[in-house]
């Protein structure tokens, strides 16, 4: 399928790929291949791409680190835009810490603890990236992206600046209403607690030792497939209805952390899928829960 596409690759100074295969941007190594692939260089390149995209009529999709994000094995038409290494400016002032969409969660993590700012700790073993853990309120530990917030800004569809603050944005579980919204996150202004950088290390490095210990760092996935119940862990619940190692083709519940599907070599979104089915019988069989994706799945499915 061909698009009127070529001209965007003169207008902006990113990335313009086309057919790009989305196994290669994707924490689960699976995806088809899609149509438009952009990797904007800064915010103006953002702006053009959505713009061009809004007057060619084509459908947009957006990523970060491709975590928590299963791509459909058909791919994604229209025109994918990837917040990455473009988007990466970071700043501290004072208690204040302005970063960029593409910033990687572990590189804010280590530039509040050099900054001597504190309640950023649980952010150093998780994947993602600001723009993407901002759209889903991502959390771990007790702790979610939203508590840090003060201020965005974000892109809509047709390339307009949007300034959003923390209420606005509603954070709940796993939640905030840019989705909704259709915005694209650009940059963020975060607001850290003056501590000291020993022991803001202590907890950072007590979190990461216990990643290593809990989850199959050693294949590749997209964290929790499942939100966790009010009052309960998906986890727990997978494990106690005995789906623990459960395999579909080349994708398998890890047996480190029930909550993690593994990637064996070769797995596919559709195996994903049948996969999520048979768990949510299961666990619904056994206890009456239907268990929600986290999950966000992207493309023709």
């Amino acid at each position: 399928m061909s698009f009127p596409a070529q001209l965007l690759s003169e207008k902006i100074k990113g990335e313009v790929r086309f057919n790009e295969p989305m196994s290669k941007h994707t924490s689960w190594h699976i995806g088809g291949m899609a149509d438009i692939f952009v990797m904007p260089k800064d915010i103006a390149d953002l702006r053009e791409a959505l713009s061009y995209a809004k007057r060619s009529e084509l459908p947009v999709s957006i990523i970060g680190n491709g975590t928590n994000l299963l791509v459909s094995d058909f791919g994604i038409r229209g025109m994918v835009i990837k917040i990455g290494p473009g988007l990466c400016q970071i700043e501290v002032r004072g208690e204040r810490i302005r970063a960029g969409a593409g910033v990687p969660l572990p590189r804010l993590a280590a530039v509040a603890l050099r900054s001597s700012l504190s309640g950023f700790e649980f952010l150093a073993g998780i994947p993602g990236t600001v723009g993407g853990a901002l759209v889903m309120n991502a959390g771990a530990n007790g702790c979610a992206v939203g508590e840090r917030v003060r201020q965005v800004t974000a892109v809509d569809l047709e390339g307009k600046e949007v300034q959003l603050n923390n209420q606005e944005l509603e954070f709940s579980y796993r939640y905030s209403c840019l989705a909704g919204r259709k915005l694209v996150v650009a940059e963020v202004e975060f607001e850290g607690i003056p501590g000291v950088p020993e022991a803001i290390k202590a907890k950072m490095d007590s979190y990461l030792e216990r990643r290593r210990k809990t989850q199959p760092l050693e294949f590749p996935n997209a964290g929790s497939v499942f939100k966790n119940p009010p009052g309960n862990s998906a986890g727990k619940l997978i494990e106690q209805s005995g789906c623990k190692g459960m395999r579909e083709g080349n994708i398998q519940v890890s047996m480190c952390h029930a909550n993690f599907f593994v990637n064996l070599g070769g797995g596919t979104a559709e195996q994903v899928l049948t996969l999520v089915e048979k768990v949510q019988q299961c666990v619904f069989e056994k206890f009456g829960c239907k268990l929600l994706m986290e999950v966000q799945k992207l493309g023709e499915f």
